[in-house]
């Protein structure tokens, strides 16, 4: 048995340090400047950069072949990436549709919205437990359940519907029952 398969010096140790150190300090800056909308709630794009940006981390810091600068590269590399798309997202909606999907009507005024829960595997029971998980009890007490792009359920009670602007054009027209 090989002694450097549980022990190959100080060496690595101080890499990963340094390198955990500096990266951590260099996400906490990034993070910083690039503004709350980073830590918002994600949209696909987001957690894509996210999983990378964590991937990239990951590996470089136990990688000791993997130089300290080229860490703080890829780092900074995909934060600026994610700021960029979400600049040109804001700016043009040929991007925009490309790249988020849009909120999905569910459940609207006593109705599951079939066709749109099977497209997005989504059952009655999903709708239900988002329902409990907003402090409803019944459907009755709902107007309308919408798909988020986050893949969370948002529930609207009869109180907080009004006159569904924030519904109905971005969901589509419910389903005729």
């Amino acid at each position: 048995m090989e002694i450097s398969q549980y022990w190959d010096g100080w060496e690595p140790i101080v890499h990963t340090l340094v390198t955990l150190v500096a990266g951590y300090l260099t996400l906490l800056v990034l993070l910083r400047i690039s503004g709350a909308r980073t830590m918002a709630s994600m949209t696909p794009l987001d957690l894509i950069i996210a999983v990378t940006i964590g991937s990239a981390f990951g590996r470089t810091v136990t990688a000791v072949e993997v130089p300290l600068a080229q860490t703080i590269f890829a780092l900074v590399l995909l934060v600026l990436l994610q700021w960029v798309l979400a600049w040109v997202r804001g700016r043009s909606p040929r991007i925009r549709r490309l790249v988020d999907s849009p909120p999905v009507l569910v459940y609207y005024q006593g109705s599951f919205q079939r066709r749109a829960m099977r497209k997005h595997q989504l059952v009655e029971d999903d709708v239900h437990t988002a329902v409990r998980t907003s402090s409803k009890g019944a459907l009755h007490e709902v107007s309308a359940v919408v798909l988020e792009q986050n893949g969370t359920l948002e529930v609207i009670g009869h109180d907080a519907l009004g006159d569904a602007s924030s519904v109905l054009p971005y969901t589509g027209a419910p389903e005729s029952t």
